[in-house]
């Protein structure tokens, strides 16, 4: 039912590392770069996954390796944070915004796209497992060992790099923080920096692009944002989908949550790897695999994600598919979002390490360029904003931005199906992406 109790030996962990390895498409000796671990380090990660991996009430083994732990929604990590000592889980639903509408499904601009979330059964690979988590629990994907020997360090286990480093002086005021100085890369649309948003949402297809080291990531995902982007008081709230062999120990693409409310420094994290996120939902793990997934000149399989405030309480829900709450991030986790946010991204991020002085063959999205078009490049469609009456509309206009066109770009475009939409993505490394 657990690992809690269990005395841990180097030769344990070691032996846990190199059997999980052979799961992953690149080098097996970038996986294993593990030097033998004190039993002092190993009993202060234990300590650490003790606080995050809460007693279950049902265990679920899924059929991708995971352990999905269903835990009981007031004994969430959420709860353990300091300025939620006093709140008590949202009962009430929130209000959804006004103009919300089944999203149309077997739809595309040049053919059938499907949407995962629409699907009745199957979309997330512990959904095979045939087993659900009981009434009154929410499913939570376990912590390893393993899971945390990957990261840098216990500190940065489940937390995104400072985005801080990647500041540009000339900079526009109203463009996103992106910069290729932290060796980010991206592939993205945004709102105007001087607006009043209070949610953003979007349909996005999935797939599984290929990673090249250990430390590097491919995701896809919306960023509400608010807050200065040259300095330390940066608010985002993010969810997507993501590849990231460092967090995950595999090359799947998974469901994530992100927030932070001082610029990636020390709060916030990756889903439910420390407190913060209150999970409601009893069906949808987050962290956990994606299934199907979209193919070339194949089957599209796409997500659709809404992130919005709610008026009444003021906290920043996650919705999923059609109407399905996921849960939300508490309004006393933030400075800048307590009010609204300023901008809104989409997009595709990459993290380059640059391994023998060469650019990263990491891919973004399906891994092709946004040219390629339907069935082929990766896409994220029906773009669209909260206002300030609770009502999605339909962006009129997105400004667009690649730092390196030839390694990921993106092309946006407007239509009556898909609204305003864009192709995006990349091989990395290629003749014209040294």
């Amino acid at each position: 039912m657990g690992n809690k109790g269990m005395a841990f030996s180097p030769f344990l962990v070691l032996l846990v590392v190199f059997f999980q390895s052979p799961e992953l498409v690149f080098s097996a000796v970038n996986y294993t770069r593990y030097r033998q671990v004190s039993s002092l380090r190993l009993a202060r990660i234990q300590r650490h996954l003790d606080k995050i991996n809460k007693p279950p009430v049902f265990t679920i083994q899924s059929p991708d390796g995971d352990i999905i732990d269903c835990v009981h929604k007031r004994r969430q990590p959420a709860l353990d944070h300091p300025l939620l000592k006093n709140h008590k889980i949202q009962k009430i639903p929130p209000q959804m915004p006004k103009g919300m509408k089944r999203a149309r499904t077997n739809s595309a601009v040049d053919g059938g796209g499907s949407s995962i979330d629409g699907r009745k059964g199957v979309w997330q690979m512990w959904h095979h497992a045939g087993y659900r988590c009981p009434k009154g629990t929410v499913p939570i994907r376990r912590s390893s060992v393993s899971d945390v020997l990957r990261a840098k360090s216990l500190y940065e286990y489940g937390k995104k790099q400072s985005r801080r480093a990647a500041v540009s002086v000339d900079r526009r005021v109203d463009a996103p923080d992106v910069d290729r100085g932290n060796g980010h890369e991206h592939a993205i649309a945004y709102t105007s920096a001087s607006g009043e948003v209070y949610g953003a949402k979007a349909t996005i297809n999935v797939w599984e692009p290929t990673i090249e080291a250990l430390n590097e990531f491919s995701l896809s995902q919306i960023w509400v944002l608010s807050g200065s982007f040259d300095g330390a008081d940066l608010n985002s709230i993010e969810a997507g989908w993501q590849v990231s062999p460092e967090l995950y120990g595999d090359s799947r693409p998974r469901l994530f949550t992100y927030w932070t409310s001082d610029a990636y420094q020390a709060s916030g994290c990756y889903n439910l790897l420390c407190s913060g996120f209150v999970q409601t939902n009893s069906r949808i793990a987050i962290g956990t695999a994606i299934s199907p997934i979209s193919t070339l000149q194949g089957n599209q399989y796409d997500i659709t994600i809404l992130i919005w405030k709610d008026p009444k309480l003021g906290n920043w829900w996650m919705g999923f598919g059609d109407n399905t709450l996921v849960g939300y991030w508490p309004t006393e986790l933030f400075t800048h979002l307590s009010d609204r946010a300023t901008m809104v991204e989409w997009g595709g991020e990459v993290v380059n390490s640059r391994l023998n002085g060469n650019h990263t063959s990491t891919q973004m999205g399906s891994g092709q360029y946004a040219d390629q078009g339907f069935g082929k490049a990766s896409y994220f469609r029906n773009l669209e904003v909260v206002d300030a009456d609770n009502t999605l509309t339909s962006v009129q206009g997105v400004s667009t931005l690649a730092e390196n066109n030839n390694c990921y770009d993106i092309k946006s475009s407007y239509n009556a199906e898909w609204g305003t939409h864009f192709y995006y993505g990349g091989p990395g490394r290629s003749a014209t992406c040294p």
